[in-house]
């Protein structure tokens, strides 16, 4: 799933990287501006932050650890890389993923 999201941010589709996400008005994103409640609210901030592939770059993402906490969740400490022409950006994100309905998704995503 992870590597999915890569490899649709890295078409320029932000929908395709949004699949990774918990589809609900439960899922929480926190960023550098504070959190963000729901996935609609979520894939809005996406767009307006990342209108377009050129705004978006080529994602690198690298799994600093990972722990298994029960059977159906995941909690993983990683590292982004955004490779642009306007100016590279990085960071570092921590995940809450779950398995919902047979699906691995992120609950809840710290990134700054």
């Amino acid at each position: 799933m992870l590597t999915a999201q890569v490899e649709g941010w890295n078409k320029g589709d932000v929908g395709a990287y949004m699949h990774g996400y918990w589809e609900s008005d439960s899922l929480v994103f926190i960023g550098k501006n504070g959190p963000t409640y729901g996935y609609a609210a979520t894939l809005e901030r996406y767009r307006k932050s990342y209108p377009n592939a050129e705004q978006m770059g080529q994602l690198t993402s690298t799994i600093v650890r990972m722990e298994h906490l029960s059977g159906d969740y995941y909690f993983v400490i990683g590292k982004w890389a955004l490779a642009r022409s306007m100016g590279d950006l990085s960071g570092s994100y921590t995940l809450l993923i779950k398995k919902i309905n047979g699906e691995w998704v992120i609950v809840v995503d710290h990134s700054s």
